[in-house]
């Protein structure tokens, strides 16, 4: 993730380093039209980290999901042709006691309640994706940052 390189406003010795907010003198000492083109330089600083912030997360939690899904998929198939192969040969064992129509029904009814249970736990386990965690935690926080702080500053 890239820092932005613009500037934070006031040219007074505010240092985004130092953690500190400007003084009531350096903040006196401004014209209210440095005070508003600091703000606006400030929200934009913050609105691009947060979508840098948003961006590198997606990215994060993309690739994760990417090998996760690609790994899912090869186990898939696989599990995909044995079941086929254990399927063909219930359905030729029942064949040999009843008619063969018969046999391949209740394989198929078989199958329909794997793939009904199966449904059931992927709806489940979709309920708990986790989504962009540190991005919306950190989108809540902005407002506490604009309200005034409580030793305000009058001009």
């Amino acid at each position: 993730m890239t820092m932005p390189t613009q500037g934070s406003g006031l040219d007074s010795g505010y240092h985004p380093d130092a953690g500190a907010p400007h003084t009531a003198a350096e903040v006196k000492g401004s014209s209210l039209g440095d005070l508003m083109r600091q703000v606006t330089t400030d929200l934009s600083t913050l609105m691009r980290q947060e979508v840098e912030l948003a961006k590198a997360e997606i990215r994060q939690e993309g690739k994760k999901a990417g090998k996760a899904a690609g790994l899912f998929g090869g186990a898939g198939f696989g599990g995909y042709m044995v079941a086929l192969f254990v399927s063909i040969a219930i359905w030729q064992f029942l064949d040999n006691v009843m008619d063969s129509g018969l046999a391949a029904l209740i394989v198929a009814v078989i199958w329909a309640v794997v793939a009904a249970v199966l449904y059931s736990a992927a709806k489940k386990n979709a309920q708990h994706v986790r989504g962009l965690k540190q991005t919306n935690d950190s989108v809540q926080r902005i407002p506490d940052a604009l309200e005034p702080h409580p030793e305000g500053v009058t001009r």
